[in-house]
């Protein structure tokens, strides 16, 4: 499910224009050493005239000081800052260490590291229609930081909504468990959930910029109501499972040692014999409990 912004404009993430800040830094300590410099040695024994000039180099060296001051900006590892101005985007800049802009652009910091997000269980109805307690953790990082600023209004809360929409969409297309298994399941096709779960979850983020780079169910269960009924069944099916591979085992048994009885030639058998032979085999081989011997003093026929 592709989430699309009709009618809007899709903001594209572009370089900022930033300069390094270390000259500036240097430029500003010089600033702040000269003027104290000619306050101390060019004040006293000044006449009026260079006082006046004097006094007013200081002031201008403190506006500027201002002026150059408000324009630095720090930018970590994995950290871009958002440059605006008046409203209007002026690029993202990403390189680390200290920068300086104009002090009018406006810089908003945003983190670009990987983000791990473990939802809250939510409860569904799974494709048969049975209720089931689901959850996933999701590994997400910003990849346009012009989309998660403007497109959306707080990418943090759309990405969080967009995990739960995202995990009950995927959990309603499958069935919890197939017990003939021939379908993709929540159970048993754990890989291929996990794939579409992360498809279906970079199509919806894709709008705000957002990338998921890791998405995996974490919890699934049936829901309260029909846990215990569901695991009777399980076990049903289990046992179901069990006997049918003991039957078709003991069958090959059989068939075996008969072949081996007739062409050793250990004994003669009629199709009454055989009959009963092959009854007395299933008995001991698919029963559960230890065979019992039984002396037969006659004959079958008696």
């Amino acid at each position: 499910m592709s989430i699309e912004l009709k009618g809007m404009k899709t903001s594209r993430e572009h370089a900022g224009s930033s300069v390094s800040g270390y000259p500036l830094l240097l430029l500003l300590l010089a600033l702040v050493v000269l003027p104290a410099w000619l306050a101390i040695a060019g004040l006293p024994g000044a006449d009026n005239g260079r006082q006046i000039l004097i006094v007013a180099t200081l002031i201008a060296a403190f506006v500027l000081i201002l002026f150059v001051s408000c324009g630095f900006f720090m930018i970590q590892p994995n950290q871009a800052a958002v440059l605006t101005l008046f409203g209007e985007y002026r690029g993202t800049e990403r390189r680390e260490g200290l920068r300086w802009v104009w002090p009018w652009i406006m810089r908003g910091k945003m983190s670009v590291r990987a983000h791990n997000v473990h939802s809250e269980r939510v409860k569904i109805n799974e494709l048969r229609g049975n209720p089931i307690e689901i959850a996933c953790n999701v590994v997400w990082r910003v990849a346009d930081t012009a989309q998660a600023s403007f497109d959306v209004d707080d990418y943090k809360t759309f990405v969080s909504i967009q995990i739960e929409a995202g995990l009950r969409t995927v959990g309603s297309r499958h069935p919890y468990d197939d017990f003939d298994g021939e379908e993709v399941t929540l159970r048993g096709s754990g890989a291929l959930v996990n794939h579409e779960l992360l498809e279906e979850l970079n199509d919806r983020m894709k709008v705000a910029g957002i990338i998921v780079d890791e998405a995996g169910l974490t919890h699934l269960a049936y829901a309260s109501e029909i846990a215990s009924a569901m695991l009777r069944r399980q076990q049903a099916e289990a046992v179901i499972a069990a006997r049918a591979k003991l039957v078709i085992g003991a069958v090959g048994m059989v068939e075996d040692a008969l072949t081996k009885l007739s062409q050793d030639g250990i004994v003669d058998l009629d199709n009454e014999r055989r009959a009963t032979m092959v009854s007395n085999l299933m008995v001991v081989l698919c029963g559960e409990r230890e065979a019992q011997p039984v002396v037969n003093a006659g004959t079958l026929y008696q």
